[in-house]
């Protein structure tokens, strides 16, 4: 039997990784380990908010390192381009609640890490970003949580 720290650990990075987040570590933590909703939503949260403050800090000195090569200055070159041009030019008024919502919303490509990446592409501040970050991944796991509470309570 893997003793309780290792489960806390192992769900902090299950959140922590960009596929599963919130969506994946709860119903581990409540499934598999068998922690209360209230436990498994804290260390989710926790988890899943422990690599954001890298990647927003990180995201620009990275694609500024990486365009100084030519492969890396056609390809951040396009993105930025094509991302201004298709979603942010006519969105201008996209801010911390939209970037909220869309991390709240617990489905795949909608989470923390992806949030970081828009958040970096339409050049939002690091508080506000970091702001509208941290309260969409606390929806999204309040509502993974009362998910998969729901289901538990159906099926047993």
């Amino acid at each position: 039997m893997i003793p309780i720290a290792s489960n806390w650990i192992i769900t902090l990075i299950f959140a922590a990784l960009p596929i599963s987040e919130v969506r994946g570590a709860i119903p581990l933590a409540i499934g598999v380990y068998g922690f209360s909703a209230v436990d498994a939503y804290l260390l989710a949260v926790l988890g899943n908010l422990l690599p954001v403050i890298p990647l927003l800090l990180f995201l620009e000195p990275i694609s500024d390192y990486l365009m100084r090569y030519p492969a890396g200055n056609r390809f951040f070159t396009w993105l930025f381009s094509r991302t201004r041009r298709k979603y942010i030019q006519d969105r201008e008024n996209f801010s911390m609640i939209a970037l909220a919502i869309f991390v709240a919303i617990p489905l795949p490509m909608t989470g923390a890490w992806t949030g970081c990446a828009i958040a970096f592409l339409i050049g939002m501040k690091f508080r506000n970003a970091l702001i509208a970050i941290a309260s969409g991944v606390l929806v999204a796991g309040a509502i993974v949580t009362t998910t998969v509470m729901s289901i538990k309570l159906l099926a047993f």
